[in-house]
This record gives structure tokens, C-alpha cells and sequence, in this order.
């Protein structure tokens, strides 16, 4: 099959619409708690996972779960893309003469950039900048989002308002006084 219609029939090439609900197949934003959980927050357009597992295999041929855990490692746990987003990935690479594999023991194979795939990289080098830039904002929001320090006092807020609430009924003052200390605590927030 020609490359082009490869290109076609993978949607690699132009690769810029975007895709509707949760990230590219894996888990991450959507469905966990903390930050992103109700974000319309995408980590990457429609086929832009490609263009990652391209730049991470010019930098060192790797296998399959490698990838997953460096995307991962570089959305700061933000995102980790599925296993059945990833292999069918390397295997359109590979179709596509980008990417070649190497059985190794146990069965897996090891994946590197061919001669094609370095010069595609080289050619895409400013889309895959964009990219990663916009991982690495990404992954500092997540990780600023998801402080050990601040999960624990929201979840401490949380756990103390049910156990409040769930007492008899509470009267006008006790209402007043935990809205007021809750404006309070949103404006020091808003302060810093």
C-alpha cells in the first residue's frame, strides 16, 4: 500500500482535527479526581500521540511499555495513553516504513526510527515542539493541581462539611458561620 494512503487510512496525515471526550485512549483528566476532573482540557489533538511516540524513538529505540510510561513521566501522571492506543501506533509506524521492531526475549519487541522516520521527524520538528510544549504546561498545572499538601485540605474540607451537614439540623447562626468561613477561605486562596 502506497504511503499516502496509509497516511489516509491511519489519519496521519494532517492529523489536526480534534477529538471529542476523553484524551487520546488512555486514562488521565477525565474520570479522576483532582485537577481536570470537570476541565474541558484536551492533552492532544486527534493524532498527535503519533508525533510523540516519533520524537520519543528518535531520541532511543524503546518498547511499547517504555513509551506509555514516558508519556506519562513527561504529563507529570497527567495522562498515560493506552496500551490499545499505543501498539496500533508503532504498527502504523511501522506500515508506514517510520519505525522498525526487533523481537527480544520474551516476545517484545524493541522499537527504533528508520531512515524515513528520522528524516519525518525532522520535518515535523516544529509541530512536535508545539507538542511537547504544551505537555510540559500541562504537566505543571497537574502537578501544581495535585500537591500532596492541598488534595489533603480539600479532602479534609470535604470529610468535615458531610460530617457537619449530616448532623441534626443545623441552625441560621451555624449556616452563616460556615459560609463565612468558606468566602473567607476563598478569598485568602484568591490572595496568594
Amino acid at each position: 500500500m502506497r504511503k499516502d494512503k496509509l497516511e489516509e487510512k491511519h489519519g496521519f496525515a494532517g492529523g489536526r482535527g480534534r477529538s471529542h471526550g476523553r484524551p487520546e485512549g488512555g486514562k488521565g483528566l477525565y474520570g479522576r479526581g483532582g485537577f481536570g476532573r470537570h476541565h474541558e482540557h484536551r492533552i492532544f489533538d486527534h493524532g498527535e500521540v503519533r508525533y510523540v511516540i516519533v520524537a520519543l524513538l528518535a531520541k532511543k529505540a524503546s518498547y511499547g511499555y517504555e513509551l506509555i510510561k514516558d508519556i506519562e513521566g513527561l504529563l507529570s501522571g497527567a495522562y498515560s495513553p493506552s496500551p490499545g492506543l499505543v501498539y496500533p501506533t508503532l504498527t502504523m509506524l511501522e506500515e508506514m516504513g517510520f519505525a522498525t521492531s526487533e523481537t527480544g526475549t520474551g516476545g517484545k519487541k524493541l522499537y527504533s526510527l528508520t531512515t524515513e522516520g528520522k528524516e519525518f521527524h525532522k520535518e515535523n520538528k516544529a509541530l512536535i515542539d508545539s507538542i511537547f510544549a504544551r505537555m510540559a504546561r500541562t504537566a505543571d498545572l497537574h502537578g501544581r493541581a495535585e500537591s500532596p499538601q492541598i488534595v489533603r485540605a480539600i479532602q479534609n474540607l470535604r470529610l468535615t462539611l458531610k460530617l457537619k451537614s449530616s448532623e441534626k439540623k443545623l441552625t441560621d447562626a451555624q449556616i452563616r458561620a460556615i459560609a463565612d468561613a468558606l468566602d473567607e477561605a476563598a478569598r485568602k486562596i484568591e490572595q496568594c
